[in-house]
């Protein structure tokens, strides 16, 4: 991870609120700063008002869904990267949310936790 003053800011937009949690406390403890938005109306309000180092996004979402959420983070911000973290394990779920501009998409009940991490530290590096 990059060796600044700042520490990186993550934004997990997840309904499922222990898995959620789960990613915040382990990116926490790895000295991210985060915040999390459980719906995708709510992360939308929040993406109008902040910048983030990193988006960790779920699909399947309250009120707006991940690919709809994708597509306006990608109109106001082409550059952060987005991690997708979905059980969608479809391969046209993949490429739709490829096509809209994810940087990584991972199948949550096939991937620990640390894996996740371990690939937003590969993002935060590029800066």
């Amino acid at each position: 991870m990059n060796v600044e003053k700042t520490k990186p800011r993550i934004f997990i937009i997840e309904d499922e609120k222990p898995i959620a949690r789960a990613l915040e406390l382990k990116l926490q403890k790895e000295g991210c700063e985060t915040k999390v938005a459980f719906d995708g109306a709510s992360a939308l309000d929040i993406l109008a008002k902040e910048k983030f180092d990193l988006i960790i996004l779920d699909l399947i979402l309250p009120e707006v869904d991940g690919f709809e959420v994708l597509r306006t983070i990608r109109v106001k911000d082409p550059k952060t990267p987005v991690i997708i973290a979905s059980n969608l394990s479809q391969s046209e779920d993949l490429d739709k949310a490829k096509s809209l501009g994810a940087n990584d998409y991972f199948v949550k009940s096939n991937t620990p936790i640390a894996e996740i991490v371990k690939n937003i530290y590969r993002f935060l590096k590029k800066d």
